[in-house]
Order: C-alpha cells, then sequence, then structure tokens
C-alpha cells in the first residue's frame, strides 16, 4: 500500500509533540514530552478517521485518461499532460480532427455534454475533488476542450495546487491563443479559425458576449458569422473560419 503522511504539531506549554499519520501505522512520539494531553479514544478515532480518508483521497486522484493510439494527437496529448507545455497548439488541434480519438469522442458527446453540465453543478457546490474528476474526464474524451482546462485550472488555484494550475493554464491559453491570434474576426476573410463549434461559444464566452443570430457566410471563405450583444449592450459582428469543421464532418463519415 502507498503511503500518504500528515505531520501537524499541538504547542504545549512549554514544548511540543508530534502525530505522525499514514494510511498503514498510527505513531505517538512523546519522549520529549514532561506533560501529557490526554485525549479520549472519540476524539482520536476522528482524527485517525478524518486523516485516512485524506490520504485515500491522496492515493487517488484522478487522472486524464491517454488516448492509446500511435497518432501524432495522443502523442501531444502525453506531453502535455506530462508537463511539456510548449507546442504548435494550432497544430495540436487540427491532429484531433485527424485522429482515431475524434471519432471516439464524437461517439461519447451526449457522455461530454452530461459530464460538462455536472461540472457546472459541483462548482456551485464548491465541490473542488469531484470538479477536478469531472474536468479530467472531460479531457479523456476531448483533449482540446478549452472549457475543461479553464474549470480545471482555476480548481486546482482555488486549492492552492500552483503547479498543476500553472500547467492547465497554459494549455488552456495555448488552445485559445491559436485560435484568437490567427486573424481578428471581424471578417470572414479574417476569421478566426476554429475545428468544432464549442470553440465558438467559449471564445463568445470569454467576450462576455450573447448570441442574437448565426447563419454562414462565403464571402472571401467558409465562416459562421455570429451576431452578437456585448455585455456593454453594442452589437457586433464576429466571424469563425469553419472549413476545418467540415473536415472533421468527412472523417466521422468515412469508414
Amino acid at each position: 500500500m502507498g503511503m500518504c503522511s500528515v505531520r501537524f504539531s499541538i504547542r504545549g506549554q512549554q514544548k511540543s509533540r508530534h502525530f505522525i499519520a499514514n494510511s498503514d501505522r498510527y505513531t505517538v512520539d512523546l519522549s520529549t514530552f514532561s506533560t501529557l494531553t490526554i485525549m479520549t479514544k472519540t476524539t482520536l478515532c476522528l482524527i485517525l478517521s478524518l486523516l485516512t480518508a485524506f490520504c485515500t483521497y491522496a492515493q487517488t486522484t484522478p487522472v486524464v485518461e491517454l488516448p492509446a493510439f500511435n497518432d501524432e494527437y495522443s502523442a501531444l496529448v502525453k506531453q502535455l499532460e506530462a508537463g511539456q507545455t510548449d507546442i504548435d497548439y494550432r497544430a495540436f488541434r487540427e491532429k484531433f480532427i485527424e485522429s482515431e480519438q475524434f471519432k471516439i469522442a464524437s461517439k461519447r458527446s451526449k457522455e461530454y455534454d452530461s459530464l460538462k453540465k455536472e461540472m457546472y453543478t459541483q462548482m456551485g457546490k464548491r465541490n473542488a475533488p469531484e470538479v477536478i474528476k469531472i474536468t479530467k474526464q472531460m479531457l479523456s474524451i476531448n483533449y482540446t476542450s478549452m472549457i475543461a482546462h479553464k474549470i480545471l485550472r482555476q480548481t486546482y488555484s482555488i486549492i492552492g495546487d500552483t503547479s498543476n494550475a500553472a500547467r492547465y493554464k497554459a494549455i488552456q491559453f495555448g488552445l485559445l491563443n491559436s485560435i484568437v491570434n490567427n486573424g481578428d474576426g471581424n471578417t470572414c476573410t479574417t476569421a478566426w479559425p476554429v475545428v468544432q463549434i464549442e470553440e465558438e461559444y467559449f471564445i463568445l464566452q470569454m467576450l462576455g458576449a450573447d448570441v442574437l443570430k448565426q447563419s454562414t457566410d462565403t464571402k472571401g471563405g467558409h465562416c459562421d458569422k455570429m451576431e452578437v450583444k456585448t455585455e456593454e449592450g453594442e452589437k457586433k459582428t464576429y466571424y469563425f473560419g469553419i472549413s476545418k469543421i467540415f473536415e472533421g464532418y468527412k472523417k466521422l463519415m468515412s469508414k
């Protein structure tokens, strides 16, 4: 059994004593004490129960299920999960729709949507462990999900896990910038290139824009034309290049 240790101290009049608790054993070192504080069995049992629960959770930390295919998308997911976040994110997103995992993600789209809904529910309950578990399940289906990376990094930040927060922030903004830094979204010619519809709505959400009308535009390319209302009440139009989305559809229809 893996060992999970927790050390804390209780201050006495002049000296301190230390309890060393782990999932296999519980030891109390009283050698440095001149005065002992008697704790009831009930209190000790409660502490042990809490520490055991903590250690069990630590040993069962949810992980992203890595795709098992021998393709570029799968290799890049493994690289990102290992903390190597300096990649070409636009190429990564495009490799996703070329991968076998893309077909699996399509078949599991209802499961993904249910997980996203439950994610928001658990966020409302401030249930950080469950939010982490759910977002990693979402990433196991589609690692290019910007909303999953965003909520995961925010949750890690809330609980003080700065290392994981930094990693998933780098991935989230790597994905986002690979879209918004390639065009200005003001015309179909300069549209933001997306590979999934979800990317469009994530960006509009980040902009604080509510969709009033959606249509297609072929002037200068193949685009989604999104007429929106901003948080300031201003009406604007954004364009998203969707040629890669149709490539994805063709991939799903092919054998």
